[in-house]
């Protein structure tokens, strides 16, 4: 098994553009960025995806995500950004992280959520929801 490219950012092992670093984060700019300004974050500890994130570190991590949301608006000069976790499927570093990719207006960058597959007297909406409230662990 090849060793977490993000731990190695954490350690400080690995090179890396920080932007934000605490007892509980780091935040850097992603080496492959869609747009200059592609700011990655992710927790020290080393958890795979956001359900392994400690439910006592969530209100952190995403009160910083909020925060650095802003500036890397701030910063762009972007009216607005991308901010998203792949979890598993397209993760490409199996390492819980959040991106925050600057966005403008005709940017050209196609986020394409499809292809979409609507609810139907085959697949009731009511049905699924169901399936998702019976599966929702209490809060």
């Amino acid at each position: 098994m090849k060793p977490c490219a993000f731990c190695g950012v954490v350690a400080g092992t690995s090179p890396a553009h920080v932007v934000h670093s605490d007892e509980g984060t780091v935040a850097f700019l992603d080496v492959k960025p869609v747009f200059p300004g592609h700011v990655l974050l992710v927790p020290r500890d080393h958890v795979t995806t956001l359900k392994d994130l400690p439910a006592e570190q969530v209100p952190a991590f995403f009160a910083l995500a909020q925060r650095l949301e802003r500036a890397v608006e701030s910063a762009m000069d972007a009216p607005g950004s991308l901010v998203l976790i792949n979890n598993v499927v397209s993760q490409s570093v199996p390492h819980l992280h959040l991106h925050m990719i600057p966005r403008n207006f005709k940017d050209g960058l196609r986020f394409w959520l499809g292809p979409r597959h609507p609810y139907d007297d085959a697949h009731p909406a009511e049905a699924y929801a169901e399936k998702i409230r019976a599966a929702l662990p209490p809060g």
